[in-house]
């Protein structure tokens, strides 16, 4: 499943080639996608004619955030349509010019003219798409005013309400991490992948963040030191800046491909995900695989304690 450096390569990459664009219409082709919504004709008619203003990221969900109404009033309170995007275990998201050949399993297209198609690609059908609803004003211009709260159109989403904080940009420093850890009694990569809990971090991050920062999948999240609580933010921060930078992993199914199609780099830099039987590349011992609760848990058996 792609995790929050997939998310964020992909937000990247959609905000700098889609924002300012106008949506043209949605075709949707594949109902399980959008089973949020009875009627597949409803993404078409919340979206067409708007102008996408911000294509964001909340853990692992893209938000591509539209406009309001165009010729609005200053002062209005209005609506504006947010195209929420989750990839599931297999899902993509590509761009594609119009006319190019659309993939099998490509289950919805959302056109913005003069060349672009940005197209939803789900084999397994485990992703979603669905439009919610953001509320807001608009300045004499009728552009979008901020809210107070500096975010642009005001409250979080209501689908998005379960989410814990964002791994990558709302834990703000080791004392807010150990508050936060100290706080609950669980073990620790469960934890840290509980998306109500911090949003984005997976299986796969979960292990290599586990490894830089020294500690085991299964140690207490409440039994941390105060020398053990800022190895684990260091090393949650730096794992995902890094895997961004990168441009995510893609395994060797190559199921994660960014919105060009191609594949990330960062699976190249793991250091014990999916490495069984291979030496630790910090004392040579060899990296073990543990089943527990169905999954399995990459680690060196010295180094992590």
């Amino acid at each position: 499943m792609p995790e929050l450096p997939e998310v964020e390569t992909i937000r990247r990459d959609l905000h700098r080639e889609l924002a300012g664009r106008v949506v043209a219409g949605v075709k949707v082709s594949g109902r399980r996608s959008i089973r949020r919504h009875d009627d597949p004709d409803g993404l078409h008619h919340r979206l067409a004619g708007r102008e996408l203003l911000s294509v964001e990221r909340r853990g692992k969900y893209l938000l591509l955030r539209c406009g309001p109404p165009k010729n609005a009033g200053g002062g209005q309170l209005l609506d504006a349509p947010v195209l929420v995007v989750h990839l599931g275990m297999s899902g993509q998201l590509l761009l594609a010019r119009a006319g190019d050949p659309i993939m099998i399993h490509t289950h919805v297209v959302v056109s913005f003219p003069p060349e672009w198609e940005l197209r939803f690609v789900d084999p397994r059908t485990f992703g979603e798409v669905f439009v919610s609803t953001a509320v807001g004003t608009v300045d004499s211009a009728g552009a979008p005013e901020a809210a107070s709260n500096g975010v642009l159109w005001g409250e979080p989403l209501p689908e998005l309400a379960h989410l814990g904080l964002d791994a990558l940009d709302e834990v703000k420093d080791a004392a807010h991490l150990g508050d936060l850890l100290h706080a609950r009694r669980a073990k620790l990569k469960p934890l840290l992948m509980d998306q109500r809990f911090l949003a984005g971090i997976g299986n796969m991050y979960a292990d290599e963040i586990l490894f830089a920062a020294r500690l085991r999948y299964d140690r207490g999240s409440h039994t941390l030191t105060r020398r053990e609580v800022p190895r684990l933010h260091q090393a949650m921060t730096e794992t995902l800046g890094a895997a961004i930078r990168h441009r995510g992993s893609s395994l060797a199914d190559q199921q994660y491909r960014d919105v060009f199609g191609a594949i990330g780099g960062f699976q190249l830099r793991h250091q014990v995900y999916g490495r069984e039987g291979l030496p630790c590349p910090r004392c040579g011992k060899l990296i073990i695989r543990v089943k527990s609760a169905g999954r399995s848990n990459y680690l060196c058996p010295r180094c992590q304690r």
